[in-house]
């Protein structure tokens, strides 16, 4: 299985040649060359959800806004339809109060944050797959903590598919060897498939701190074969601020 997670940058025509419009052409044609299985999307803003929608005719797109009102960034994750079936989605935010839209921690952003799981089953075989797909919060190390917390409370969970492999991933906002990464980094359920990534936020290639916050974390039967990063540019266009990060997975 080749497993994706990609930052695509929100767009608000704020990154003059790597504005979306512009890089668009360029996510389209990796994605149609790469066929990943799997992908798990960030900061993706209505149009851009719209977009994906249209653009990825292979994949079954879903998603659902962090605000109050359902709109703004999800979270979004897009999985072959010849090759998955989905069985349950839902989307919960990271606060106190996880199934009231638009809610945070005190101590976070003015940006709700949001987990989106989508269980899926293998069309051959039958195997299913529990896929999280995160953005913790850009500003707070606390509320990084206490979402990454409450995620890993509900990966483990019981429930009708609590048994099923678990693939998590997202932008962390976090060093690998960050005080919020601690409790999955000492767990020993979860492995890092993306640990020797190295750099996956760039800015475009002028970022002046440049860092490794993008993660896939397994649990369960799923092993990591091979991990690389989508470090496609032409003219100086990027397909995002972030390096996609592509994982095999088996």
């Amino acid at each position: 299985m080749k497993f994706v997670t990609f930052n695509i940058r929100c767009d608000h025509g704020q990154d003059g040649e790597n504005s979306f419009c512009y890089r668009s052409p360029l996510i389209q044609r990796v994605i149609g060359e790469e066929k990943p299985d799997i992908l798990c999307f960030q900061e993706v803003l209505p149009h851009q959800a719209a977009w994906l929608h249209g653009a990825l005719g292979d994949y079954t797109v879903i998603g659902c806004g962090r605000d109050a009102d359902f709109g703004g960034e999800e979270m979004t994750v897009a999985f072959r339809r010849d090759a998955y079936w989905l069985l349950e989605m839902h989307t919960f935010w990271l606060s106190e109060t996880p199934l009231q839209p638009g809610t945070r921690y005190p101590e976070q952003s003015s940006c709700p944050r949001v987990c989106t799981e989508a269980v899926l089953r293998e069309t051959n075989g039958g195997r299913i797959l529990r896929v999280l797909n995160t953005h913790l919060d850009h500003v707070g190390q606390l509320p990084r903590k206490l979402g990454l917390e409450q995620i890993l409370r509900f990966a483990a969970q019981k429930g009708p598919f609590s048994a099923a492999p678990v693939i998590l991933a997202g932008d962390f906002n976090a060093l690998p060897e960050s005080e919020e990464m601690r409790g999955i980094e000492q767990d020993p359920d979860w492995r890092n498939a993306a640990e020797n990534i190295g750099i996956t936020y760039h800015g475009y290639g002028k970022a002046e701190d440049p860092a490794q916050i993008d993660y896939i974390w397994v649990r369960g039967e799923l092993r990591c074969a091979s991990v690389c990063k989508w470090e496609q540019c032409e003219n100086g266009v990027y397909l995002s601020d972030h390096y996609p990060v592509c994982a095999e997975l088996v």
